[in-house]
């Protein structure tokens, strides 16, 4: 109960200080936090439920799910091949700068208007937090460990499984972390581009309708899908690394 009170302390206080700071509000463009509520009620708890924000978050899992495969794959290789390391470094020094943004037009070309654009949208940012950190957990490993696989022989899928993902797994569970928020991003900006639906699109829609009580509404609701989503990463990221944070008690009892 303590944690939870902490935890909502904050959100809980900031909304009381929004709802009564606007209360009243005449201004257009700032209106009063009970209107967006309203407007939030009306907007989101019917057909754009389904139409918009599930179609988002679709993409946005798919997008995500790929970049995760890809990033792991690649950042293993990478981490555990000092040749191909060589190799890649400068390549992926380059393309990582390049803002996701701004590849958006020349995804657009390669892959039209339709959900494929936005998925690779996505992907093409989420990849790089997972990339790079799965490459430095997999360069970090244990040497005693690894010295101690091959005395026992123990190589190939076991090794990788067991030893090399194992050891790497707080590192790459940090990237897919970071990568979560920087997906959620780039789901609203590739709906924003050249796109007849999503959350994006929507709050670009009711922008230029002057809808703003909706267009804040649509602005919580992300906010909103952040925080959900965060909360079930904590649970995730509990379960896989149960055994890590075991280990760092123990550490801290010692």
């Amino acid at each position: 109960m303590r944690r939870i009170a902490i935890a909502l302390g904050l959100p809980v206080v900031l909304v009381a200080v929004w709802w009564f700071a606007s209360a009243g509000s005449t201004d257009f463009y700032r209106p009063a936090l009970s209107r967006i509520l309203l407007a939030f009620r009306e907007t989101w708890f019917g057909p754009r439920l389904f139409d918009d924000a599930l179609p988002s978050v679709g993409r946005l899992f798919a997008g995500y799910a790929l970049a995760l495969v890809l990033g792991v794959a690649l950042g293993t290789a990478i981490g555990a091949i000092p040749w191909l390391r060589a190799l890649l470094e400068p390549a992926l020094e380059f393309l990582r700068a390049i803002p996701p943004p701004v590849l958006v037009p020349i995804i657009i070309l390669i892959a039209g208007f339709g959900d494929l654009m936005k998925v690779i949208v996505i992907v093409s940012g989420c990849v790089w937090p997972i990339l790079l950190n799965t490459v430095e957990g997999v360069r970090g490993v244990d040497e005693v460990l690894a010295d101690t696989c091959r005395s026992y022989r123990i190589t190939g899928a076991m090794r990788l499984r067991h030893f090399v993902l194992r050891a790497a797994s707080p590192q790459i569970v940090t990237g897919a972390r970071q990568a979560l928020s920087i997906g959620i991003i780039l789901m609203v900006i590739s709906e924003m581009i050249a796109a007849s639906q999503g959350l994006g699109f929507t709050i670009v829609q009711f922008q230029r309708g002057f809808q703003i009580p909706e267009m804040w509404s649509g602005v919580l609701l992300l906010g909103l899908l952040g925080v959900g989503l965060s909360a079930l990463f904590q649970v995730f990221e509990r379960r896989i690394l149960i055994w890590y944070h075991g280990q760092r008690a123990e550490m801290r009892e010692w």
